[in-house]
């Protein structure tokens, strides 16, 4: 199976009543763990890159890891995902690089870091969606900005996210906005402002409603029921991998992240996409940390590399079975970008949200 759309996932995930973890990317360990995981459990992948994924590996680099993917699991759909894209040049750069999905990111402004006003957001994701719907490729946007609810702050993930500190107006996404930009944009996916925020430092306790509004996405569902939805920043920070760093010479303190069934809540009321990245990184990090710390003698990068692929892997199948992924990688029938290109062109793909503003 080649590279296949999001839209194609996504419709396949909201049919059968399942979320889709979208794992970001930056080197060969990372997709070969997400890759292998899928096998175990047949599930559908999203591999995302940031713009820093994408100037840290290359564009050639990473383009070809991910189709050497492709290459080795011909049976497994896989998604190539741009991540917070800052402007259209972005996301043009990325459909130019086989890229088959994108995210215009207009909540902020180009720089990454100045909050956009409704109407910029709206008109830059809706250039991005008229180029895209034209070649196959699927578009998300955002809607609201990424941060905390306990502190008004947000965590800049590879340079991207707002500076200083925001209310909770524009910390939440706004279910009347989101009627109006789906609408206007005719996005494939919107992410949600619901108090989630990049990183491992996400929340000081564990989360309620008060820092963690579940209940936002359950309203906006109510509003766009045809609309998939999007949760970034949704890493659950594991304890024990925690614990095995700062065993081995780290020191990170102590934090909380997204729990597992508050996740399953939302894919219950729409979510279809489930943005995972820290989880990941702290897999790595503690493989490393504990094959340098039981054989300091050891100097090949393969005697650490090999078990952050076994740490990540267990972390990935686990949030692929846990979201229902598993067990519909074989069910999903590969359409190319060329057919999407013509649903998109006849209106079959449509957002379908003026009925549902009136319930």
């Amino acid at each position: 199976m080649a590279l296949v759309p999001l839209r194609l996932l996504l419709d396949h995930a909201a049919e059968n009543g399942y979320g889709i973890p979208a794992f970001n990317v930056n080197n060969l360990e990372q997709i070969q763990a997400i890759l292998k995981a899928a096998a175990e459990t047949d599930s559908p992948v999203i591999l995302q890159a940031s713009r820093g994924a994408r100037n840290y590996a290359g564009e050639n680099f990473l383009r070809h890891l991910i189709l050497a993917a492709v290459e080795t699991y011909p049976h497994i759909p896989i998604v190539m995902h741009q991540d917070h894209g800052n402007a259209p040049s972005t996301c043009y750069s990325a459909i130019k690089n086989n890229f088959t999905s994108v995210m215009m990111d207009g909540s902020l402004e180009a720089d990454a870091k100045t909050p956009a006003s409704f109407e910029y957001n709206v008109n830059v994701t809706r250039e991005v969606v008229n180029v895209a719907h034209a070649l196959g490729v699927s578009v998300e946007g955002e809607l609201g900005c990424l941060g905390s609810l306990e502190t008004g702050a947000g965590e800049a993930e590879d340079g991207h996210g707002f500076e200083g500190t925001l209310d909770h107006s524009q910390l939440l996404t706004d279910p009347d906005e989101a009627v109006s930009f789906v609408e206007a944009t005719q996005v494939d996916a919107l992410a949600v402002a619901i108090g989630t925020s990049h990183g491992a430092y996400k929340f000081t306790r564990k989360p309620t409603g008060e820092i963690l509004a579940i209940s936002r996405i359950e309203e906006i569902h109510r509003r766009l029921p045809n609309t998939h939805l999007v949760m970034h920043g949704s890493s659950s920070v594991p304890e024990d991998l925690i614990a095995l760093i700062n065993e081995y010479g780290g020191a990170i303190p102590e934090t909380y992240g997204v729990p597992v069934e508050e996740i399953q809540k939302g894919i219950k009321s729409g979510v279809r996409k489930v943005n995972i990245d820290t989880d990941n990184r702290l897999a790595i990090t503690a493989a490393v940390r504990e094959a340098l710390a039981k054989n300091p003698k050891e100097f090949d990068p393969r005697h650490f590399l090999k078990p952050s692929i076994t740490y990540m892997q267990k972390v990935c199948a686990e949030r692929y079975v846990q979201f229902g992924t598993a067990g519909n990688a074989s069910k999903i029938k590969q359409v190319s970008l060329e057919e999407f290109a013509a649903k998109y062109a006849k209106g079959e793909l449509n957002a379908v949200t003026k009925a549902a503003a009136k319930v």
